[in-house]
């Protein structure tokens, strides 16, 4: 195969009157209801609203919106932005672009109406295809975004300045176009997390998003007969890349829009769901509404479950072991990746060694890692901590549009530098810290990761960020932010005590409680919590609240 849309089409022709995509939208998951849907959630607040899509209707969606894209002129190469929450229609939307040779831009749905006119401009994307929920931010700059010569809009009532996606679509044949994509030509635009500012582009090619099929359904043996959980946005690599697993094999795909752990539990349970991934803080809600009586398992059919699986952030041990004592027929893995890498994969633990719950794990399916010093490009000696680098199919092509910092984290032809700090163990990968987030206090370096794992061992620990704070004497110090668990009672004095069996130079020097702010793929801002608690940002709090 070239492409993935390949894969689609076969879908279609083996298995087109099969069901592909379910789509369960929770009275709170965020859908803009009609008037009479609002009415139905006033009278009955626990219903959810269900459709369905099967692989020849997605096949048939995505054709059409790819022969529409064409017959507007739009070529080979020309950048389609996607600003969608996750609904039926923004897999066709995004293979569609795929079948017309378009580049498909993906945009994150917490952007600022700023940040998403910074990246239609830096991605020079030719058109916008957004959703309800985006209505006002897309008004704000709709004077000032020239490049986009087209502006779809899928939902009821479309505004003034844009089209209605349905209206035009619809009539187009759904007939696949004879559009030519190989391997190396580029498919996506992927943008970097953007927790230290605007984020970057990244390029992706279709040989990129096809390796990554093969890499998932290789980690967790995906089957026809299996059903995924889908429930972090479609927009970033982490979600769909895992899709793609039961993609390849006709797999059905539940879209979960909410993340309440009633929600979750119940929907595996009604839809029959066998693979579930989840980001660390829905992992531990889960557990706390189980432990807190919210959740009956009882009540719930669940034994058709079989894997839970994690990634985007480091994973806590503390929390696969809790998991597996609720659920110990589960099988466990842990990911690791970044969208210059295609997403998840290119390190996993593996479900056969839940003994090293810890570690990220080995080289994943036809990925090579290695640990490498300053420079980027030489291996450290085993056991020391360096730069994690990565190497396979699923390597970004570069930063679009940016030269210099596509050079460098690709010091060496075909390997990616990560900027996540490592270290080897007995074969096994352990994820240090961001090379950017480690702490250096009285010449010591300090790695966050490892006293956040410690803290949440506590059980009065919710969630637990650590960030390095200016200090005069020592350079930086350690600052913990921790979140407490509803019901449970923590002292700055409690902390202390529960750290004093770290060494001296790791324990925090400053313990806030306050929540810890994630972005949508669960990782920590924490460029945030240090302008909130840095120097500046600390004397401004402290006058608000009149410490």
């Amino acid at each position: 195969m070239n492409n993935i849309t390949e894969i689609l089409e076969r879908n279609a022709r083996e298995w087109g009157g099969d069901v592909a995509l379910v789509e369960i939208d929770t009275p709170d998951g965020g859908r803009q209801k009609t008037w009479r849907e609002a009415e139905l959630v006033e009278s009955a607040p626990a219903r959810a609203f269900r459709s369905e899509l099967t692989w020849r209707e997605f096949d048939e969606k995505a054709n059409r919106f790819a022969n529409f894209l064409l017959s507007r002129g739009f070529r080979k190469g020309d950048k389609i932005a996607i600003l969608l929450m996750n609904c039926l229609e923004w897999l066709p939307i995004y293979f569609g672009v795929l079948k017309a040779g378009c580049m498909a831009v993906p945009l994150n749905f917490r952007y600022t109406s700023d940040e998403i006119k910074y990246c239609l401009g830096l991605s020079d994307a030719a058109a916008l295809v957004f959703g309800p929920e985006f209505i006002g931010r897309v008004e704000q700059i709709a004077d000032c975004i020239s490049n986009v010569k087209a502006r779809l809009y899928v939902g009821e009532d479309c505004p003034v300045f844009a089209e209605s996606y349905h209206n035009l679509v619809g009539y187009c044949i759904s007939k696949s176009p004879e559009t030519v994509m190989l391997p190396e030509d580029e498919a996506a635009i992927y943008f970097s997390s953007g927790t230290t500012g605007f984020p970057k582009a990244i390029v992706l090619q279709h040989r990129c998003l096809l390796h990554s099929c093969l890499v998932e359904q290789a980690h967790h043996g995906q089957t026809k007969d299996d059903t995924f959980l889908c429930i972090p946005p479609l927009y970033h690599t982490g979600a769909k890349m895992h899709w793609f697993g039961s993609f390849l094999v006709g797999g059905r795909a539940v879209l979960l829009k909410g993340v309440k752990p009633e929600w979750i539990i119940r929907t595996v349970s009604e839809e029959r769901c066998t693979i579930v991934w989840l980001l660390v803080p829905w992992a531990q809600d889960i557990l706390d509404a189980i432990d807190r009586g919210d959740i009956k398992l009882s009540d719930y059919e669940l034994g058709q479950w079989r894997l839970m699986h994690i990634g985007a952030q480091p994973v806590p041990p503390s929390l696969v072991k809790r998991w597996k004592k609720v659920f110990p027929h589960h099988d466990y893995d842990t990911n690791y990746g970044l969208s210059e890498s295609t997403g998840p994969g290119a390190v996993h633990l593996g479900v056969e060694n839940i003994d090293h719950v810890g570690a990220i794990g080995v080289a994943g399916y036809g990925w090579e890692t290695k640990i490498v010093g300053s420079d980027g490009v030489t291996p450290v000696k085993p056991g020391q901590v360096g730069e994690l680098a990565l190497k396979g199919p699923g390597v970004m092509k570069e930063y679009y549009r940016n030269p210099k910092a596509t050079a460098e984290i690709k010091k060496e032809p075909g390997w990616l530098l990560t900027g996540d700090m490592a270290e080897e163990r007995d074969g096994f990968i352990y994820l240090v810290d961001r090379a950017k987030d480690v702490i250096i206090t009285g010449g010591e370096n300090i790695y966050p990761v490892q006293i956040e794992d410690f803290l949440r061992t506590n059980a009065a620990v919710k969630d637990v960020a650590v960030i390095g704070l200016p200090d005069a004497r020592l350079g930086e110090i350690a600052a913990a932010i921790i979140s407490v668990k509803d019901g449970e009672a923590l002292s700055e004095r409690d902390v202390n005590d529960f750290c004093m069996s770290l060494p001296r130079y790791k324990r925090p020097r400053r313990i806030i409680f306050a929540d810890v702010p994630r972005n949508p793929t669960g990782k920590i801002e924490k460029p945030k919590l240090r302008k909130m608690y840095g120097a500046a940002g600390l004397v401004a709090r402290q006058n608000e609240i009149g410490e």
